[in-house]
């Protein structure tokens, strides 16, 4: 049996867009040089409108995960409105930075839209957080995928094209890092809801991808 502990998550993705967030990862999961798992969760929703990406152990960020979505849900029920993209990212830079001495071995993204905007921010395992006004990839691929980023990403960009350069960032990613592969997820995310990408849909920009080779 498998110690989700000893996985690891490798290449995600966030983008900011005109009217909203968009969130993408591949779904493979890796024990060293052993494929621990095909389709590894990697993107997670925290609140109605917010969600997080995570790279690093799988035992941790599932974790974190759950202690956030419990603290946005007590905050609702507090104060009677959601919690801030700051205000979540906030939290969670507390929470890992009082862990450094045995730290969660993760790399987190948190995306999402409140009633400032769509907001994105980047976290380190020691609670060091960044607000990414454009794109940021995680993980071991990352520096594959910035290469497509900083190509092609536009500033206000719709977000259906924010989810196709997302996809494209990742297809690349996947044919250059043994860590990354399999399957493609993405979660877009505007003031109308959090919308999880269908298979199909990615799989049809995949093959656009490739066709115009």
């Amino acid at each position: 049996m498998v110690n989700d502990n000893e996985l690891k998550g490798t290449t995600t993705i966030g983008l900011v867009c005109s009217e909203g967030v968009v969130l993408a990862t591949e779904s493979r999961a890796t024990m060293g040089h052993f494929i621990a798992s095909k389709d590894a969760k990697k993107i997670y929703q925290i609140d109605d409108l917010v969600g997080m990406t995570t790279a690093g152990s799988v035992g941790d960020a599932q974790r974190l995960v759950k202690t956030m979505q419990v603290e946005s849900k007590l905050y609702k029920m507090r104060r009677q409105e959601t919690m801030t993209i700051k205000g979540i990212t906030s939290l969670l830079s507390n929470i890992l930075a009082g862990n450094r001495y045995f730290p969660f071995m993760v790399q987190l993204v948190v995306g999402g839209v409140d009633k400032n905007g769509p907001g994105l921010y980047s976290l380190d395992a020691l609670g060091g957080q960044l607000e990414e006004n454009k794109a940021v990839a995680t993980g071991s691929g990352s520096p594959y995928a910035y290469g497509i980023l900083e190509d092609r990403y536009e500033e206000n960009m719709p977000i259906d094209d924010g989810v196709n350069l997302a996809i494209r960032a990742l297809h690349n990613v996947m044919k250059r890092d043994a860590a990354s592969g399999n399957g493609i997820k993405v979660t877009k995310i505007t003031s109308e809801g959090y919308f999880e990408i269908e298979d199909s849909v990615i799989q049809e920009a995949r093959d656009a991808f490739l066709d115009a080779l």
